[in-house]
């Protein structure tokens, strides 16, 4: 079925194509037939230019509709190639009565089409309501107001065109009301050509710098031609039509240039694509001999101009990690694209929007950096395993110490208490024997007691001693030099606390040297 899809669309793109040269070609013919009613107005380098402005559409819109076919960019430049050769149409020398109708009514539909593609690129999509009402007015404005309305009460035949073929559209022939409504469409005209261009300009004003890089080729074309065209209007305003005088030839004329501009930035795309991915081509081959990690995610930020570029690599338990194994994620204001080999994602990009827009960009970033994705993303997932296992020694670590400082608590707060106040029960019990015989029992009873309690204290300070706790690492050292078998001659300690972490290791450390040392060694 995928396949069946491609030979479609490439065989409507190849029908597109010949329409678009048999309608330049035809509307090159009609303005050397009659070159009065012509915008050229009779001069040949006026004529190609007008001729190369609507195949320079066709053309750059047909690459971009076969490099995104699920963009609406490609299809509607390519409409405005073709409506572009349907300006001259409402000609008397035409000679079709179904081309004249479609000049009458699409005359001034191609701004419209040029300011929607504009505003659609890259992405293909309209970005905020406003720029949805300018496109819906422009329509309205290119299309009902000037087009539909006036074709229906404009009868050739009534109003003295005796050379014009028939209007299909027309429906009376109130000269009154076919005057008013072009005066209307024509200020309603320099309403949405200049609603237009604000919309544009903002677009561009609001962009980040590296948006409007890719935009502005597009955008700037764009944003002359419909001022060109508002221009028009306004010269229009005072006969209440559009025509073809000086004026109108040399602002048709600049529109073109300026169309053949915009064609030219729709394909500084496809090089800027190219080039990118040659110079790919090149960095990650130098990169094969010796990578670093994170050395592929800044060669490709390098190479695709975005330095807010990320390269993740997703783990098989749906975490998603940097080269060195760390977690990372995209940031807000990014868009990720996967790079996918086999069916399954072997790294994700973050990036800024629309850097990625090509799917063929993104096809050839994965095959050429293939082998230093492979191994970049094997080291990542190693090093990922090896911050899991830290971070699993790490709690256990800690949930021991937690444990000894639980214990302790509770030998100190419960066995300790209960022993001391059995020591001092039989204190006082054995002063108050009356013979000696009770008494020595009674004294031998608390020497061991004393005993136990000493034992009990030795084996909760071992657990994890209190002044570690309470007074810090200097303190818990001078208390552990004190109990040594050996003498031991303590230097300057540190007074201050560090994290508990720290001084508990510094502590165990210092605990372990002393208990392996072999007596008479400091």
């Amino acid at each position: 079925m995928i396949a069946g899809q491609v030979r479609l669309g490439r065989a409507a793109r190849l029908a597109l194509l010949l329409i678009g040269v048999v309608l330049g070609g035809w509307s090159l013919a009609v303005a050397r037939t009659t070159p009065a009613y012509s915008l050229a107005g009779g001069f040949l380098a006026a004529e190609l230019a007008g001729l190369v402005a609507g195949w320079s559409l066709v053309g750059a819109g047909l690459a971009a509709w076969a490099r995104r076919p699920a963009s609406r960019f490609g299809p509607l430049l390519v409409a405005s190639g073709l409506v572009w050769f349907l300006a001259g149409w409402n000609n008397p020398g035409i000679g079709v009565t179904m081309a004249f109708t479609a000049g009458l009514v699409l005359h001034a539909a191609c701004p419209p089409l040029v300011g929607h593609a504009a505003l659609v690129y890259p992405d293909g999509r309209l970005q905020s309501h406003l720029e949805w009402v300018a496109v819906a007015i422009a329509y309205g404005g290119a299309v009902l107001a000037l087009g539909i309305l006036p074709a229906l009460l404009f009868d050739p035949a009534v109003m003295g065109c005796g050379q014009c073929p028939a209007n299909l559209f027309g429906a009376g022939d109130d000269a009154a009301s076919f005057r008013a409504l072009n005066r209307a469409g024509v200020w309603l005209g320099l309403a949405w050509t200049l609603l237009l261009v604000a919309v544009a300009g903002w677009r561009l004003l609001q962009s980040t710098a590296a948006r409007r890089r890719v935009t502005a080729p597009v955008l700037i074309p764009a944003v002359v031609y419909l001022s060109l065209v508002a221009w028009d209007f306004q010269h229009a305003l005072d006969r209440g039509f559009l025509s073809n005088d000086a004026v109108d030839r040399r602002l048709w004329l600049g529109q073109a240039v300026a169309l053949v501009a915009l064609a030219v930035g729709v394909s500084w795309e496809w090089v800027r694509g190219r080039r990118t991915r040659s110079a790919l081509a090149r960095l990650v081959v130098e990169l094969a001999a010796s990578p670093l990690p994170g050395g592929l995610g800044a060669i490709l930020a390098d190479t695709l101009d975005d330095s807010s570029l990320q390269l993740l690599y997703p783990l098989p338990d749906g975490r998603r990690v940097d080269a060195r194994g760390r977690p990372a994620q995209p940031r807000q204001e990014q868009t990720v694209t996967p790079l996918v080999r086999g069916g399954r994602p072997v790294a994700l990009l973050a990036h800024r929007p629309g850097l990625l827009d090509d799917p063929g960009l993104v096809v050839e970033i994965a095959a050429t950096a293939r082998l230093a994705l492979e191994n970049e993303r094997l080291q990542a997932q190693v090093r990922a395993q090896l911050e899991d296992l830290r971070a699993s020694r790490t709690r256990i670590v800690e949930q021991g110490d937690a444990e000894r400082r639980r214990l302790e608590r509770n030998l100190h707060d419960g066995a300790q208490q209960r022993l001391v106040s059995l020591a001092l029960s039989l204190r006082l019990a054995r002063l108050g024997c009356e013979t000696d015989t009770d008494a020595a029992a009674l004294e031998q009873a608390e020497a061991e007691i004393r005993q136990a309690l000493a034992e009990l204290r030795g084996l909760a300070h071992g657990l994890y001693p209190a002044a570690l706790t309470e007074e810090g690492l200097g303190a818990a050292l001078e208390a552990l030099a004190e109990q040594a078998a050996s003498p031991l001659a303590v230097g300057p300690l540190p007074r201050e606390r560090f994290d508990p972490k720290v001084e508990a290791a510094a502590y165990f450390v210092v605990a372990e040297i002393l208990k392996r040392s072999r007596p008479g060694r400091a």
